[in-house]
């Protein structure tokens, strides 16, 4: 679930004059999904605020680490019913009755499908077309001046029938998630009308009803539906996955010429006399969701990110099978051209220019690259000049959220080896690497293999190994593949400044540098102090 195609607040206020309350509210966005929950600890219980607050990390953190095996309904039921045994349990052993009681209101979207479930009387609404439907029940007497009693809740009794349903989203959807203290408080025309601002609107709006005085805790999440996440259809499309492709197959009208790499799951093809790269799923997908999702989330990214740094990507609409297409570009990888010759100067800082603006376009939407390294660059001539574009989508991803160590061992920077994300400083830390071996033939720590926890030391200067390289472009790239992040750059915007205004760069001094090399000018000025005395003394003895 892109944070891009929803809005999310959430607010809430304790009732009279308490400083806190037995409301409470939380909501995650994740990568696929997005939770909100707002739970309304029994005010008449002991537990009440201490149940809210545990049902709801329970419940966000659970479906964030759900399996992936289980669809949405028995992931969100399994996991209501588990927080309310284990509160109910708790109860009974330490006050030997219910006494960690809260209601639950719970809402989850998956690509275009609300998912959502209600114990108690706290509420989900959805707004669309100027009309505001009840999405929940509430588990509550029906009898005058009894609606206030509750006939369910967490936690209330040892097992739980929790209210369920799924719907579809529209963009522009509004849903509103709040405890009973909203709604009984404002009318269902000024919630539908505050649904349009946000939370915090609404919770005021009911708190200056009573002058700030608020007869009970209330609390609201409001989610608005900007645009809804197309990868959920690009993976509900019953498309085959063969699991061997051979020379001379026709799938959708391309042949398959020969395979482009080992696992032949990307082939070059022809189309009416045209030259095409065809990806396919890995065969492992068929079997495997997760693995369907990161190469849908591929396939997503190969069809959104138009920018001369990529390779150009459609999705056929007709397509059978699951694949995606790609530009043929008649060029080399990176890596196999800096066997046969290193890039000169001027090559390298053109490579350079490539990289760091092809990472601030991905940024900008919030996205890294995750495996720069010079077999995903594909080097190639136009009008005479050496171009390059990055030609692997499978690995971009949105920045912070990758905590393993994907990607290849030897561009990883160091702090990825200890569990940090994805940043712009692991990713700044691998153009250098990239740079490094292009200008050398060498990586800078040497061949890291993967599962190993390699031992950093500094690197030689490039110069030392290719003496064309300049002292400024030597202090560029090393200050990028810096051990210590706090003396690499801390954004692409920095290292692509000193790239190319090097006599405006910040001075650096890598390790093993001498004190002569760092302050030539400072020892040339005290070596002619000292002569200048040592004259002047042997002018007086003479």
């Amino acid at each position: 679930m892109s944070k891009k195609s929803i809005d999310i607040s959430a607010f809430g206020l304790a009732k009279g004059k308490e400083l806190k309350g037995d409301d409470f509210y939380s909501f995650k966005q994740l990568e696929d999904i997005a939770v909100a929950v707002v739970c309304d600890g029994v005010g008449s219980a002991t537990g009440g605020a201490k149940a809210a607050k545990r049902t709801a990390d329970f419940l966000i953190n659970s479906l964030k680490n759900r399996p992936k095996a289980w669809d949405m309904q028995k992931a969100i039921l399994h996991f209501i019913k588990n927080i309310n045994h284990i509160l109910y349990m708790e109860s009974m052993q330490e006050y030997g009755r219910p006494e960690l009681v809260t209601t639950l209101a719970l809402a989850v979207i998956e690509g275009r499908r609300l998912y959502g479930a209600n114990v108690g009387d706290s509420r989900i609404y959805l707004k669309r077309d100027g009309k505001l439907t009840q999405l929940s029940i509430d588990h509550a007497m029906d009898e005058k001046d009894m609606e206030h009693i509750l006939t369910a809740a967490i936690g209330l009794e040892e097992s739980v029938n929790p209210y369920y349903f799924e719907n579809n989203l529209n963009s522009g959807d509004k849903i509103l998630l709040c405890s009973d203290g909203l709604y009984n408080d404002l009318s269902e025309e000024e919630l539908r009308d505050g649904i349009e601002i946000n939370a915090s609107f609404l919770v005021k709006k009911a708190s200056r009803k009573f002058n700030d005085n608020l007869p009970d805790d209330t609390s609201a999440i409001v989610i608005k539906v900007k645009e809804l996440d197309p990868r959920n259809d690009f993976k509900n499309r019953n498309l085959l996955i063969a699991p061997v492709y051979k020379k001379g197959d026709i799938i959708d009208g391309y042949t398959l010429i020969k395979p482009l790499a080992q696992h032949k799951r990307v082939w070059l093809c022809s189309k009416r006399g045209l030259r095409y790269v065809i990806k396919f799923a890995p065969k492992e997908a068929i079997d495997d969701e997760k693995i369907l999702d990161l190469f849908v989330k591929e396939v997503w990214n190969a069809k959104r990110l138009k920018a001369g740094f990529f390779v150009k990507a459609a999705v056929p609409n007709n397509r059978t099978h699951r694949y995606y297409i790609m530009r043929y570009i008649d060029g080399i990888d990176l890596k196999n051209k800096i066997k046969k010759k290193k890039l000169s100067i001027d090559s390298a800082i053109e490579l350079a220019n490539f990289m760091l603006k092809a990472a601030i376009f991905l940024i900008r939407k919030d996205l890294v690259h995750g495996d720069i390294k010079p077999e995903n660059i594909i080097v190639y001539n136009k009008r005479a000049k050496e171009q390059f574009k990055f030609v692997d989508f499978g690995s971009i991803t949105e920045a912070y959220s990758e905590i393993s160590r994907a990607g290849t061992p030897s561009y990883l920077a160091p702090e990825r080896f200890n569990g940090a994300p994805i940043t712009e400083q692991s990713e700044i830390f691998a153009i250098g690497v990239t740079l490094y071996e292009a200008l050398t033939g060498k990586l800078p720590y040497g061949e890291i293999e993967p599962f190993q926890t390699p031992n950093f030391k500094p690197p030689k200067p490039p110069s030392s190994l290719n003496p064309n390289i300049p002292k400024w472009l030597d202090i560029v790239i090393l200050r990028s593949i810096e051990i210590d992040t706090k003396k690499r750059y801390t954004h692409f915007s920095n290292m692509l400044y000193e790239l190319n205004n090097p006599d405006k760069a910040e001075p650096y001094y890598f390790a093993g540098e001498t004190f002569i090399s760092k302050n030539p000018l400072s020892i040339c000025r005290a070596v002619l102090i000292i002569s200048l005395v040592l004259n002047f003394i042997l002018i007086l003895f003479m």
